[in-house]
């Protein structure tokens, strides 16, 4: 059946030199994708795609691929479009780019949604567009982020967040995993998951799921190495109550040496490894559904419900329910 005639929405992707190309053109492919699908299903098209940059032309990625752009609009013209902006190494540029900070401070007034991929994170952080909000971007980029903004709610795992109509994803694929969402919001989910196979990509790796694994991270390593030990000590460990000295005796180090080596090789405190893989047994229990949360606190160490939210909330951007709804496989039992 055809849809009733909604009005076009303007997907407006805005690029810089060497910005990253699959920042720009995975999302683009979403949007045209969609409505190629919506087609098939008897709806009218619902997205127009432009891709702009600050002169128009061919903008040259860091690939070495360019794409034809036409100059920034006028931001009035705006009304109701769907803003991206992509990242890449080109960011910090962009970011001194005065002209486009200053358009991107008037076109947020217009647009229905700003969105940013990945670092295009930090030129909208640039533009004072994230003040006060949640956000996120690329896992590696999040600890100069929050020394370089730290009026912004930087959260460390979450694909995707949005706080009001700004919108930010994390690295690279992450603005897929965003523009699906998207997609949903403007057709439903069934027209998003059709999307999202022909591209071959999960549909449930939505905003609130993590960017990656501590434990990946530590078999990134040699196996025998400071990480690989610690995380192997600690996983089967992690109902119990765990301390930083606790874990030096475990790798029989001081403590102060265990925190230096092990941010040399993972960029994390033992605290926050600990953390992380809490929070991560935590997702995998309310992804299979197996347990009630007051089980899932105690097979984690921590503590109570109450820690368990806020660190949903603090690192992820949802609450553990949220959680269990988008991506448990099961119900879990109460």
């Amino acid at each position: 059946m055809r849809s009733a005639n909604r009005p076009i929405i303007d997907i407006v992707m805005v690029v810089f030199p060497d910005f990253l190309l699959l920042d720009a053109t995975g999302p683009l492919q979403v949007f045209s994708m969609a409505d190629q699908e919506a087609a098939k299903a008897g709806r009218s098209p619902r997205y127009r795609l432009r891709t702009v940059s600050r002169e128009g032309g061919l903008i040259t990625s860091s690939s070495g691929l360019a794409v034809q752009t036409t100059p920034l609009p006028r931001p009035a013209s705006l009304k109701g479009a769907t803003l991206f902006v992509a990242g890449g190494e080109g960011t910090e540029r962009a970011m001194q780019d005065k002209r486009l900070i200053r358009w991107l401070q008037l076109a947020v007034h217009h647009v229905g949604r700003c969105c940013s991929i990945c670092t295009g994170a930090f030129v909208l952080a640039q533009a004072g567009l994230l003040d006060g909000r949640r956000a996120v971007t690329h896992w590696q980029d999040a600890p100069l982020f929050r020394q370089r903004f730290p009026r912004v709610a930087m959260l460390d795992d979450a694909i995707h967040v949005h706080d009001g109509h700004l919108h930010t994803s994390a690295g690279v694929t992450a603005g897929i995993d965003l523009s699906l969402s998207l997609v949903e919001a403007d057709h439903d989910r069934a027209l998003s998951l059709r999307v999202a196979k022909r591209m071959v990509v999960p549909l449930r790796r939505a905003g609130g799921q993590r960017q990656f694994s501590a434990a990946l991270l530590a078999q990134d390593t040699d196996g025998n190495d400071l990480a690989s030990r610690l995380t192997s000590w600690l996983q089967p460990r992690l109902k119990q109550t765990i301390s930083v000295a606790d874990m030096a005796s475990a790798v029989s180090m001081s403590e102060r040496t265990l925190h230096r080596q092990l941010m040399d090789q993972t960029g994390q405190s033992p605290a926050r490894l600990l953390a992380r893989l809490r929070l991560e047994k935590a997702c995998a229990l309310l992804e299979g559904g197996r347990a009630p949360l007051k089980r899932i606190v105690q097979q984690t160490g921590f503590g109570s419900e109450y820690n368990l939210r806020r660190t949903f909330k603090q690192v992820l951007g949802v609450t553990p329910g949220d959680y269990m709804l988008r991506f448990s496989s099961g119900r879990t039992r109460t």
